[in-house]
C-alpha cells in the first residue's frame, strides 16, 4: 500500500466545497479513480478546522502512471481549488512497511 498525505488550512467560506470535493466521493476520488490502483481517499477533520486527506494506492507506480496519464486534469483540478485554503502541506508519502 502507498499512501500520500496533505495538510490544509481552509477558509471557513469554503469549507462545504472542500470538503465536497475533497472528500471520498468528491471530484479528487472521481479524478483519481481513472487510475489503475486507486483504493480510496480519506478526508480527515481536526477540531481546530485542519484538514488531513489521505489518498491510498496499491504502489507508488499506480500513482506515477495516473500522474503521467491525467497530469493536465490534475493541474486543473488544482488550480480550480487553489483559493480555497491559507495553507497547503504535502505531508510526505508512506508505504506499507512490511
Amino acid at each position: 500500500m502507498f499512501a500520500i498525505l496533505w495538510r490544509y488550512q481552509v477558509h471557513d467560506v469554503h469549507r462545504a466545497d472542500f470538503e465536497a470535493t475533497y472528500g471520498p466521493s468528491g471530484d479528487w476520488a472521481r479524478l483519481f479513480e481513472r487510475g489503475r490502483g486507486f483504493q480510496g481517499t480519506q478526508l480527515l477533520r481536526g477540531a481546530d478546522g485542519i484538514y488531513v486527506t489521505v489518498d491510498v494506492w496499491r504502489d507508488r507506480e499506480d500513482f506515477r502512471a495516473f500522474l503521467a496519464e491525467h497530469e493536465e486534469d490534475y493541474r486543473v483540478m488544482d488550480q480550480r481549488t487553489e483559493g480555497w485554503t491559507g495553507s497547503e502541506e504535502r505531508l510526505g508519502e508512506f508505504e506499507t512497511a512490511d
